[in-house]
């Protein structure tokens, strides 16, 4: 449970105010379909973060270690530097894909929009650090269908809530903690 949780948790964090939630409010207020929308975030996420944790367990097999470890918790400090900087909103494509269906459109552009981001990163990371490429990603989805299906329901109102600078530095703590953990644990300090 540890895994999902602690995956779960991350990623819910680092999602709030994130380039993928913002799609999620755009495509929610141009198409005002929830259920396609939030049935594309879903599919998208699984693939994309299923090939993110696998991507990190193999790595993981291959790089052991102090050095690896050392990697993996420097990364999760990066992490929490790049949960500070916010995110723009972009809707480049979104019009573009809009003939493909609501569902298609939303999996498409949020698989895209995923590659490379930071919840991708996280995902790869803590499946390196678990060692379980399917708690990981059943986390890292939970984590984001938490952050994002308010978003798609209730747009713009969720990110008035709770101010984002507040929330990015939430999850740049949770990073922080998290990197730091794995480095004393590597070292042997706790």
């Amino acid at each position: 449970m540890e895994t999902i949780l602690v995956s779960s948790g991350i990623v819910a964090l680092a999602e709030i105010g994130d380039k993928t939630q913002l799609l999620a409010i755009i495509l929610a207020a141009r198409f005002r379909k929830p259920v396609p929308i939030i049935l594309g975030i879903l599919v998208a996420t699984l693939l994309n973060h299923g090939a993110a944790a696998t991507l990190g367990f193999l790595v993981s097999q291959w790089l052991q270690g102090t050095l690896f470890q050392t990697l993996v918790g420097v990364a999760f400090i990066v992490m929490a530097g790049w949960a500070l900087i916010p995110d723009k909103e972009d809707d480049g494509g979104v019009g573009k894909m809009a003939q493909s269906g609501v569902f298609l459109t939303t999996l498409v552009a949020f698989f895209l929009v995923e590659i490379g981001d930071k919840t991708q990163i996280a995902t790869s990371l803590l499946a390196a650090r678990f060692h379980d490429i399917l708690l990981v990603t059943i986390g890292t989805t939970l984590g984001m269908m938490a952050a994002n299906v308010p978003a798609v329901l209730l747009g713009e109102a969720v990110t008035r809530v709770v101010p984002l600078k507040y929330v990015r530095m939430g999850a740049a703590v949770v990073f922080a903690i998290l990197g730091a953990w794995v480095l004393l644990v590597t070292y042997k300090v706790l």
